[in-house]
């Protein structure tokens, strides 16, 4: 069981010519299908497809409210280990930055859990370099059962594991994993991991499905917008979430929409995601996905997050930090993974939603089975 052929069916589609001969009338259509299909999103995401993005907005605000309401949950993310194998030419934490690695000890984990806690958050996600010798199942384990005491949902971020592994974490209170595939183009995919586990392009595009198979309420999927060409990326992302929610009826899927970041090193980015194309593919993922959670981070900034809030994001993170043991009061100078560009406080943000209307929701759910 694979997402693969569906990604593979369309490989050697010819994308240009789509988006050269796509119609109006095409986009009005996508617009009144009650299921858009794969060729319906694709014209969508077309450059045409700009000139209707008020009516995207409304129906992506209409379906927003249906399945959601007027909500946005809020998380929190909790680096414990920036130690990494990986040389991800665009990340802060590439093997080869001489930057300080740290691995938290329990203790420490404890001491970031309750800093956060004290701000209000119930929803925390965990986060770790891809360097299992150094953080083996055992500690994200222990540190999945430490973070339940102080928080009603634990989600993780880490290298790809095994449906057993992932069924190991969620008896230790693990309900969520968030894995980004950065790119569905596997030339891309080579050219931006050129060693490290993360070379298997495979093993992690089906990660999101053996954490399905391991018991995951939720697994989030995402491209890393700048990699590679970002209208084909977002188009391979929806086949890929359609693909999970039809295949694993009692997961919830949702997708990210990372936009590249400074990190550390000289990367620079092959194409850039301007404002108003990231609205585009926003609201027509919201519309090909209408159940479908979307997560908007603090790569994000302040303003434009409040811009986008009624457009069919339902998850926002706030008081974000991306380094290692960032929440405590004694703060060690360090690379952090990627820049944070909304920087304002749990309260500030969960401020700013409620002014726009909408309920900030600290606590959407328990495990009490």
């Amino acid at each position: 069981m694979s997402v693969f052929p569906t990604i593979e069916q369309y490989q050697s589609f010819d994308f240009d010519r789509f988006f050269a001969e796509v119609t109006d009338a095409a986009i009005e259509r996508a617009l009144t299908r009650e299921k858009p299909g794969p060729l319906d999103f694709l014209a969508l995401l077309s450059p045409r497809a700009m000139d209707h993005l008020e009516a995207m907005a409304r129906k992506a605000h209409r379906l927003t409210v249906q399945y959601f309401g007027r909500t946005i949950q809020m998380f929190i993310p909790l680096y414990i280990s920036n130690h990494c194998t990986n040389h991800c030419a665009y990340c802060g934490f590439n093997h080869n930055n001489p930057i300080l690695r740290r691995k938290l000890t329990l203790d420490e984990i404890e001491t970031e859990a309750r800093a956060i806690a004290r701000t209000g958050m119930q929803h925390v996600l965990f986060l770790t370099g891809e360097a299992p010798q150094l953080t083996p199942m055992e500690y994200l384990v222990d540190a999945a059962r430490l973070l339940k005491r102080y928080f009603a949902s634990v989600a993780i971020e880490v290298y790809p594991l095994a449906v057993d592994e992932y069924r190991q974490l969620c008896e230790a209170g693990v309900d969520g994993m968030t894995l980004f595939q950065e790119t569905y183009n596997q030339e891309v995919y080579r050219r931006v991991h050129p060693a490290g586990r993360k070379r298997d392009y495979h093993w992690r595009l089906n990660a999101p499905e053996r954490a399905a198979l391991g018991g995951m309420r939720v697994v989030n999927i995402g491209p890393l917008l700048g990699l590679a060409e970002p209208r084909r990326e977002i188009f391979f992302t929806g086949l890929h979430g359609r693909y999970l929610d039809n295949t694993f009826l009692e997961t919830e899927v949702a997708v990210s929409l990372p936009r590249f970041n400074e990190a550390e090193g000289a990367f620079q980015p092959d194409y850039l995601v301007d404002d108003k194309t990231f609205v585009q593919f926003m609201t027509a993922l919201r519309i090909f996905l209408p159940r479908a959670g979307l997560t908007i981070s603090t790569r994000e900034n302040a303003a434009f997050r409040d811009r986008i809030l009624p457009l069919g994001a339902t998850r926002y993170s706030a008081g974000s930090s991306t380094g290692v043991g960032g929440y405590t009061e004694i703060r060690v100078e360090q690379t952090p993974q990627f820049e944070i560009t909304d920087d304002r406080s749990v309260e500030e943000v969960a401020a700013a939603i409620a002014a726009h209307g909408y309920q900030p929701v600290y606590k959407d759910w328990d495990n009490i089975g």
